[in-house]
């Protein structure tokens, strides 16, 4: 059964929530407009705040609900982290796009938060407090990444589950290479207020 809801969770992961909501709002295919990311972030620069917060809400959900299904089932936690990874990868890897998809982000917190609310809640609150202090959304995000294996840990204590968080922990960091380049350059954008 764990692999059938691995491969559900990446075909869940692989629907793309900012091209079809562009596409819905009649506004430019994300991948070809900005920073060419299929995100929430770009569809902000795109088609502002709601489109922004409609891709958030759909990205999160696509890692929350295969998770809290393998949650209902009564997986133990390394089966539900394994089917986390594999919305994360549908989402960065998507079947129905040519492979090239967003940065995996929002399809994390959704899976945090259904392994476990406190985890998933940390995160949220770690970014908004970096985000608030230093104003650059993917330092937020890279901050926050790196601290939830911890986070992750403390809270559930058990160590192959937190491998497979730190895994996608470091995928997120493989996601950002181009971030961390600006970053490092000084060039990357700040929030807008």
């Amino acid at each position: 059964m764990l692999p059938i809801l691995i491969i559900s969770a990446y075909l869940i992961g692989s629907i793309s929530m900012a091209i079809i909501i562009c596409k819905i709002l009649d506004l430019p295919d994300p991948r070809t407009q900005g920073s060419n990311n299929p995100g929430a972030t770009n569809v902000l620069r795109i088609g502002g705040k709601k489109a922004a917060a409609a891709t958030l809400l759909g990205d999160g959900l696509k890692g929350f609900i295969p998770v809290a299904i393998g949650q209902y089932l009564g997986l133990d936690i390394q089966a539900v982290a394994l089917i986390a990874l594999g919305a994360f990868l549908g989402h960065v890897y998507p079947v129905f796009f040519g492979f090239k998809g967003g940065k995996g982000v929002a399809t994390f917190i959704g899976s945090l938060l259904a392994l476990n609310y406190f985890v998933g809640l940390a995160f949220v609150a770690t970014w908004l407090f970096v985000a608030k202090v230093l104003k650059i959304s993917s330092l937020s995000a890279l901050i926050a990444t790196l601290l939830t294996p911890l986070y992750f840990y403390l809270l559930i204590e058990n160590i192959e589950a937190t491998y497979i968080v730190g895994l996608i922990c470091l995928w997120i960091f493989y996601t950002h290479k181009s971030n961390i380049k600006r970053l490092l350059s000084g060039e990357e954008d700040s929030i807008k207020s």
